[in-house]
Order: structure tokens, then sequence, then C-alpha cells
């Protein structure tokens, strides 16, 4: 008896941003894990798929792992969505397919159990395609630290010669940019950087802002209403 883990991109913003594959491989599964099991009956119901949902979120217990292998190594087939975009990338569906992997390396290496790629959506791809920066060479760094480790990531951002590429929330977004501000103008040195700001991505308000982090802080400060969505921040050279 062989069984599947299919990890699914699902769309970001736009309902309507998802594979014909997608939509075959959910709605032939036998289970769904996703991160929020409200968000994706909104996916469901625009596509009219009826299958079951468990949660798994970065707050699951082990007990669900344990749970999920149990099901895999009985031959079913169980899809994993996140809330927006691919899962395993900064969502805790990385550590589950890690988990996996280690527990039912046999069942892989045998044969009887596929963990499988069905692409879609990115924010990190779709904001690079829009941006119209130079990104051939990039460094993703996900969402950056709260606390500990982030000044140094603003320093590794100042002085990359790479373009750099983060996922920030709408609560800290003008605190990381009052740090970019104040890490390209330091008094010692100032560093030609420019910055974009991709937000709503597929939404319906999608936007843009480019330019210094100084003018790209102004715009947000005059445009409070417009400091809300997921953001995707890509500092480049000039």
């Amino acid at each position: 008896m062989s069984s599947t883990l299919s990890i699914i991109g699902t769309p970001i913003g736009n309902l309507e941003d998802i594979t014909l594959r997608a939509l075959k491989v959910l709605a032939s599964s036998d289970l769904v894990l996703c991160e929020d099991t409200r968000m994706t009956k909104r996916l469901f119901d625009r596509h009219n798929i009826k299958v079951p949902t468990k949660s798994y979120h970065m707050h699951s217990k082990i007990s669900r792992v344990d749970e999920i292998i149990t099901l895999l190594k009985e031959g079913k087939h169980i899809s994993l969505v996140s809330d927006a975009g691919t899962p395993g990338i900064s969502d805790p569906g990385a550590e589950l397919v890690s988990r996996i992997r280690k527990e039912c390396a046999q069942e892989i290496m045998s044969g009887k159990l596929k963990i499988e790629a069905i692409p879609g959506p990115s924010a990190l791809t779709s904001a690079l395609s829009i941006a119209g920066v130079q990104c051939a060479d990039f460094t993703f760094l996900g969402f950056l630290p709260h606390k500990k480790g982030r000044e140094t990531l603003f320093k590794e951002i100042t002085d990359s010669e790479r373009t750099m590429v983060f996922y920030e929330s709408p609560h800290r977004i003008m605190k990381t940019l009052d740090s970019l501000v104040e890490h390209f103008n330091s008094p010692k040195e100032f560093v030609a950087r420019k910055v974009t700001i991709c937000r709503e991505l597929t939404k319906i308000f999608e936007e843009v802002v480019a330019g210094t982090a100084v003018e790209v802080k102004k715009y947000f400060e005059e445009h409070s209403d417009k400091v809300k969505g997921e953001f995707v921040v890509i500092v480049c050279r000039e």
C-alpha cells in the first residue's frame, strides 16, 4: 500500500491563483493539513472542494506529527498547505517534512511513501518579478528575528553586495524602516541602497514603493492607512 504527502502552493491573495494540478490533488486527498482551517475553507468554498482538514501550525504538539506519520504509514494521501504561498518557506511545514523524511526513511526508499511538490505562488518570487531590481543573485532572509540577531542581520544587509529580500509584518514594518534608515545613513559611512517594498501582492490594492530608506519611510508615514497586509522588502545597491 503506497501513500503520498503532497506539498501544495496556494494563493497568496487572489483565490484564482492556483494551478489545475493543485486543485486536482487537493480534491483527491484523504486529508488536508492547514495552518488555519478557516483560511483554507475560503479556498475550498471558492473551488468547491470537500475534503477533511486538520490544523498543523507552529504550535502543534508532537502528537499531531505522530498522528500524521501513522496515517501515511496506513497508505493515506495527505496534502499540506499554508495560509498563503508555498509551505516550508518561513512556516512550520519544513519541520514536518523533515520529521517525516527521518522517521519514514525506509518507506520512502522502498517507494511506499512519496513526498511530492505541487508548485504554486510565492510572495518572494512574485515580489521580485515586479520590483524591477537586479535579482540574478539574491539572499532570502525570511522573517527577521524580533530581538536576538536582529542588529547583526541589518549590518549584513548593509554590507552585502547581493540583493537582500525578507518578509515583514504590518506591526513591525515602520520599526524596520527606522533601522534601515539608521544603518544606511550612519555618520561613519553613507551606504547607497535602494529599498523596494511590495505589499498586498495579487490583491486589489497591490502596490510597489521604491526609493531610499528615508523616502520609503516618509511615504508610509504620510500614508499610514497603507501600513497593512504582508510586506516583502527588497534591498539592493543603487
